[in-house]
């Protein structure tokens, strides 16, 4: 199923706020990113009719296993991608903030062959030495 970079990004906000082990909230992701409570509870109610989150009596959110697997990939896209930038000389905000936007654009395949490099580079990187730092 198709999902749109606002949900990627809602599903990964929810993903990294639960993995303190506490309940995620609709104020907590408000919070989080830095957007108003009432446009977070209609997002909410979006992600919940499409079956990627519920939300129990005590409005504890938490995602189902197709919200789960989406979250899971736009984290690893963004880790990897901020990463990567930061190696190559790109200060840290930045990095974060072009990997945010970047880990939505990309297809599957380019994100794919990115990561191979990566990690054909962290096996033998082209200095010589044994192992890289990517």
């Amino acid at each position: 199923m198709k999902t749109y970079e606002s949900a990627e990004n809602y599903l990964e906000t929810i993903l990294m706020l639960g993995q303190h082990g506490e309940s995620v909230r609709s104020v907590d992701i408000a919070n989080a990113l830095g957007y108003a409570k009432p446009s977070v509870s209609v997002a909410m109610k979006n992600l919940r009719s499409k079956g990627y989150i519920t939300v129990d009596g005590k409005g504890h959110i938490a995602l189902t296993p197709g919200g789960i697997s989406i979250a899971r990939s736009m984290y690893e896209r963004h880790t990897l991608i901020s990463g990567w930038l930061t190696l190559l000389g790109v200060d840290k905000d930045t990095a974060a903030s072009d990997a945010c936007r970047i880990e939505h654009a990309m297809s599957e395949q380019s994100f794919s062959a990115i990561r191979r490099h990566i990690e054909t580079w962290k096996a033998k990187p082209p200095d010589g030495n044994e192992e890289g730092t990517a």
